[in-house]
């Protein structure tokens, strides 16, 4: 039996009711699978959510008179448009890898934590986690891995544990919101129909504001503590940094060099992709043994165990076995491979706006939305509310950036507004 291809003249606009069908089943889906797998349900389950989740918008579509041409068009009309920023995170999977192979990451790492003095600890801590998302684009790891350790620390110097966790939070969250590295920072613009840097670079005016007011705050709260005496756990970190990798300020020349090319407008790809193969040969040049630990085959001729190595960083990502959990946590990552899930994410989340953007169910829950918005103020704060709501409801930021990002794009194009302001 094949789908009907034929569509009335003029397919019948959905009902509230048939529009809100495939949303509240999604937000139900979603809500199991987090019940169901926990912090797996990303790996997996939320993807067959959203696959269910888009049958039944086609459903709603077809009851009233659209044709399955038109909504498999669609489908591959929004993959399509996610494209760009796939290819993007592929190769910072890459990035990634090499730049931990070669030492970079580290060296950012090892750097940041060197700026915890003992009267700016919730500051520097805050500082400190910043960099280390900003080198490695996740605010999860950086609180779970650099955070434990600070934490760590702040309860042995008898710090405010909640302080401390607002500072580790603050200063993951600003970094990860502004690497090139973060795959919902790549997402963003792709939604919205910006570009990767000038979405980072319109971001500063809210994001650098709100940091440095933290960083002021965080400051203020420090100087009125009495000071830890120790470096606790960081010593630990640091220590293990320094046997692993040959650390210097010459490994952040790769860094400086991506920083270059993005200032000189060269897209985020092939930037991207310079920094990855950039980073491979400063892995051979100055980590050689890191890169023959990593390998681990003592049989195979020395150019070619570093050939491997920095092979297998670019797809597979690195491993590293330096005795600290928390570190090796940290800096085990990367790879075009470890990109995978998130682009079966991207794909299956934009396959469902698509869906019910073309069955007119975006449309019709965008109009009631819309009914009460006057103003391009009124619009933005409309983008922002709906973008919390869905967050709350689907628990789930991919959702929270796919769907508000089609449901407001026209309008934010009707009205003469540059996407930019829609994906920050």
């Amino acid at each position: 039996m094949t789908m009907p291809d034929t569509a009335s003249a003029s397919p019948v606009e959905p009902s509230l009711a048939q529009a809100l069908i495939p949303v509240v089943l999604l937000i139900a889906l979603l809500g199991a699978a987090v019940y169901l797998f926990g912090d797996e349900s990303s790996f997996g389950p939320n993807q067959i959510a959203l696959v269910l989740g888009t049958a039944v918008a086609g459903l709603v579509g077809l009851a009233n008179g659209q044709s399955w041409a038109e909504i498999e068009g669609a489908i591959k009309r929004g993959i399509a448009t996610s494209m760009g920023a796939v290819l993007i995170l592929l190769v910072v999977g890459s990035v990634i890898g090499t730049w931990i192979l070669a030492g970079i990451v580290p060296t950012m790492i090892h750097y940041g934590l060197s700026l915890l003095a003992p009267s700016i600890f919730y500051a520097a801590a805050c500082a400190i986690c910043a960099v280390v998302a900003l080198a490695t684009g996740s605010s999860w790891t950086t609180a779970g891995t650099v955070g434990l350790a600070l934490i760590g620390t702040a309860a042995a110097y008898d710090l405010h544990p909640g302080i401390a966790a607002g500072a580790i939070i603050s200063g993951a969250y600003f970094g990860d919101k502004m690497s090139p590295l973060s795959d919902t920072t790549n997402l963003a613009p792709a939604v919205a129909g910006s570009e990767l840097f000038t979405h980072i670079r319109h971001m500063v005016w809210t994001t650098a504001p709100s940091f440095g007011l933290a960083l002021i705050l965080f400051a203020a709260i420090g100087l009125a503590t009495p000071a830890p005496e120790g470096a606790g756990d960081l010593d630990a970190v640091l220590a293990a940094l320094d046997r692993s990798f040959a650390i210097g300020p010459h490994l952040l020349v790769p860094l400086v060099l991506v920083l270059t090319l993005v200032v000189r407008r060269m897209p985020a790809f092939p930037a991207l992709l310079i920094g990855a193969l950039v980073g491979g040969l400063f892995a051979v040049a100055f980590q050689p043994e890191a890169v023959l630990r990593f390998v681990g085959e003592p049989e195979l001729a020395r150019p070619v165990a570093l050939v491997k190595g920095v092979w297998q960083a670019l797809h597979g990502g690195y491993v590293l076995e330096s005795g600290n959990p928390a570190l090796d946590e940290l800096l085990s990552r990367g790879g075009m491979a470890s990109m995978l899930q998130t682009v079966w994410l991207i794909m299956t989340a934009m396959m469902y706006g698509a869906v019910l953007e073309a069955t007119g169910i975006l449309q019709a829950l965008a109009r009631r939305i819309l009914r009460a918005v006057r103003t391009a103020g009124g619009l933005i704060v409309a983008t922002l509310a709906t973008a919390f709501g869905v967050n709350v409801l689907a628990s789930d930021q991919y959702i929270s950036i796919v769907l508000p990002g089609r449901m407001f794009r026209s309008e934010y194009q009707r009205r003469r507004l540059d996407p930019k302001n829609l994906s920050r």
